[in-house]
């Protein structure tokens, strides 16, 4: 199989040596809205440097991507479906509103990090008077516990990688519960930097797909400043980057579309597979006891469920 580029543009297909047809990397409306993206970047990008990205974008050469489609994460999000207590999604949406307004004010206009808590509480069904009495404990207008945040980097068995963010009001005593967690359960923390290196923060953005169609939520998405649109099945997972997250939420909300999921986190750039079923339950046995604790806002992981596994929990 060989590379070719067609048109007189951007646009790039592969070329099969048994018929000759080209086959498009995309489809032709996603084309229609990349096609200025895709010229910038040919046109930067050393020739080798384009080769190298082409044979891992199509061959896989470089390992295991996470391309958000793992059978890992729709298990995860369903079992979150079932299991999630609106009181305990509304403690964690408080925290984090209280904390941004004391880090920032509690001017909306003037505090982004505000501005988006406020739009996840609102996304959750939040009360007014919860989000705004959240927002007085932050500025100190009214009484409340000072919080502050915590980030913990771990290694899980099998040599995955999490993260934990957490908002506490008594550092001392959440970090040994977070490590006693991990210790119990074949993980440790790290020193940091040593796993923060293999995530990037990303926006994500989940929504059902009997909403609307990907053709429409694509161009959307991507209209708004959406990196990506990809589809798992029963939902869309909008992807984007941290600057661009607000302006897309904002443009899927006026247009009534509503998420399952929406929030800055972290995302692996790599996926750790494992194979072993023992050690995958183990996993995800850590990743739940973590995500259970009180003070606890968000675990990521680059934790992958191999072919075979996906297929038996699945």
């Amino acid at each position: 199989m060989g590379f070719e580029f067609v048109g007189g543009s951007g646009l790039f297909a592969l070329i099969s040596p048994e018929n000759g047809e080209a086959q498009k990397g995309w489809t032709d409306w996603k084309n229609r809205v990349l096609l200025k993206k895709w010229d910038r970047f040919l046109a930067c990008v050393p020739v080798f440097d384009l080769i190298y990205f082409l044979s891992d974008l199509f061959l896989n050469v470089r390992g295991n991507p996470m391309s958000g489609h793992s059978k890992w994460a729709t298990i995860k999000r369903k079992k979150d479906a079932i299991d999630s207590k609106r009181g305990a999604i509304f403690t964690k949406v408080v925290k984090e509103i209280t904390v941004a307004a004391r880090m920032g004010g509690g001017d909306i206009n003037t505090n982004p990090r505000l501005r988006l808590a406020v739009l996840k509480a609102k996304a959750s069904n939040m009360p007014k008077d919860n989000i705004d009495r959240a927002i007085k404990k932050g500025t100190g207008e009214l009484e409340g516990i000072v919080y502050e945040e915590c980030l913990y980097e771990c290694f899980g068995p099998g040599g995955t990688a999490i993260m934990v963010e957490a908002v506490t009001d008594k550092k001392s005593r959440t970090t040994p519960e977070i490590k006693s967690i991990l210790t119990k359960l074949g993980g440790s923390l790290a020193t940091t930097g040593s796993v923060s290196r293999l995530f990037e923060r990303k926006g994500i953005i989940v929504i059902p797909s009997d909403q609307i169609s990907e053709e429409e939520l694509f161009e959307l998405a991507v209209g708004a400043g959406a990196e990506d649109v990809q589809n798992e099945g029963e939902v869309f997972r909008v992807v984007t980057s941290p600057d661009d997250y607000e302006a897309v939420q904002t443009a899927l909300t006026d247009k009534g579309i509503k998420s399952e999921e929406s929030e800055i986190k972290f995302v692996a750039l790599v996926g750790a597979e494992v194979s072993d079923k023992e050690i995958a339950e183990k996993v995800m046995k850590l990743i739940d006891n973590l995500e259970g604790h009180d003070d606890v806002q968000g675990v990521n992981s680059n934790f992958e469920l191999s072919p075979e596994l996906e297929k038996e929990f699945g």
